[in-house]
């Protein structure tokens, strides 16, 4: 089964990217502590968006993202996140071995 990678763009409320990246550099800290499937999470700031973020994320496999995409610390950081987040477009990849 090969493994999941999302390649993910937020759009944070405009002036709130650095508030909003608190919250998501601790969700990042908790998912890789914490759910055996996540192998990876980075986060990007783009140079020329400044109310973007984007994320590389790297799961074991489809059912380890499911895992992530429900679990605990994910439903924090959409509670601590309120009213600082816009939209999320993420793209599901297969990483290439």
């Amino acid at each position: 089964m090969p493994k999941l990678a999302i390649v993910a763009t937020i759009t944070t409320a405009p002036g709130k990217r650095d508030e909003y990246m608190k919250h998501l550099r601790a969700h990042g800290e908790r998912c890789r502590a914490t759910e055996p499937g996540t192998l990876g999470f980075e986060i990007l700031v783009p140079h020329d968006q400044p109310d973007s973020i984007m994320l590389y994320e790297l799961y074991a496999s489809g059912e380890a993202f499911d895992a992530h995409w429900n679990g605990p610390s994910i439903q924090q950081l959409r509670k601590e996140g309120e009213g600082l987040f816009v939209s999320l477009k993420a793209t599901r990849c297969d990483l290439v071995e």
